[in-house]
């Protein structure tokens, strides 16, 4: 029996979770409400807080899951991307458990976790098209098998969910505003305003945001003089800019698919979580003859079990990392993640 205990601390999410032979038994995540105030995440904020509750949340994680610290295997962690300097209170967290523990030390890639969280849950086949869409990263990959992964495109400015984020904020809705416009946009039309699609038509596989917040802005400035909305104009405006977004999505990665000649699609990070895209998706990978995979809501959002899961993969094949592990802010845009050697 293998156990694992996963640390995630790449963002603003305090989040342990302990694998036994590749099943999540226990997981726990800890939000932080402090950036709300700010309309977005505060750096030095996050790794302060994340100070504050690491320890809690190491002990509440193995208190859940009966598994003691002498029981443990190997210790997880996420060392990129991220903020450099939450991820430090992980690393280093996870270091002195190695240390303390004289067991294996696994690094992650935070990006490769996103991508095989949706084994949690589901039986996937090999290769598939892999999106990860949150408020950090907007990423296409084709994901050949485990430790496999090609970048087919990226986001050229701001990522799927900075665009909910941000315009939320110019709606006068708070943070974090993508399941606030989500919501709101359940009771609104979202062929009412015409926002732009960028890149939609033009050749590669990257995304843009930029230009459809640039957009939302000009339109509230000329149709309602930057007032808030109130009511129907609401629910309208986040209809049809959540669309925007999301038939974004939906069409670079269906064209990846066609490149590909894959026929499955798997979308995770924060932003698969949006009941907009998960339909749409769904309905047009049906009319495609494409399967359609994602992950529960819980696992879409930046946590530790995903971390545990490639940590067990890592495990079985003796892929280790020693203490000279450390943050790293930037993935480099072509890279191939690979865990066919040590990290």
């Amino acid at each position: 029996m293998v156990n694992i205990l996963a640390i995630e601390t790449s963002c603003d999410d305090t989040s342990t979770s302990v694998v036994v032979d590749g099943k999540v038994v226990s997981l726990f995540i800890s939000s932080q409400k402090e950036h709300n105030e700010w309309g977005g995440v505060v750096p030095e904020l996050a790794s302060r807080t994340h100070l504050k509750v690491i320890g809690f949340a190491l002990k509440k994680v193995l208190q859940d899951s009966s598994i003691k610290l002498s029981d443990l295997n190997a210790i997880a962690v996420t060392t990129e991307p991220g903020l450099v300097g939450s991820l430090l209170v992980g690393v280093n967290s996870a270091k002195g458990l190695s240390v303390a523990l004289n067991i294996p030390l696994i690094s992650v890639n935070h990006i490769e976790a996103h991508l095989l969280s949706v084994l949690i849950d589901n039986k996937v086949e090999f290769p598939f098209v892999g999106l990860v869409a949150s408020g950090g990263h907007t990423l296409l990959y084709d994901v050949k098998g485990i430790g496999e992964y090609v970048l087919l495109g990226a986001t050229r400015d701001d990522a799927a969910g900075e665009a909910f984020d941000k315009g939320a904020k110019m709606l006068g809705l708070g943070y974090p505003g993508g399941p606030m416009i989500d919501e709101l946009s359940k009771k609104g039309d979202p062929l009412k305003y015409n926002f732009p699609r960028p890149l939609t038509n033009k050749p590669g596989l990257d995304f843009s945001f930029s230009g459809i917040k640039t957009a939302l802005r000009y339109f509230l400035r000329d149709n309602f003089d930057n007032q808030l909305l109130t009511d129907q104009n609401l629910y309208d405006v986040c209809a049809s800019y959540q669309e925007a977004i999301v038939e974004t999505l939906i069409k670079k990665t269906l064209k990846s698919c066609k490149i590909l000649g894959n026929k499955r699609i798997v979308v995770v990070g924060g932003c698969s979580a949006n009941s907009r895209l998960k339909n749409l998706m769904s309905i047009n990978c049906k009319k495609k003859n494409i399967e359609f995979f994602t992950t529960k809501p819980i696992y879409s959002t930046d946590n530790a079990a995903m971390i545990g899961i490639v940590a067990y993969e890592k495990y079985k094949s003796k892929v280790f990392s020693d203490l000279t592990i450390t943050a790293k802010s930037n993935m480099i845009r072509a890279k191939i993640i690979s865990n066919k050697k040590a990290t």
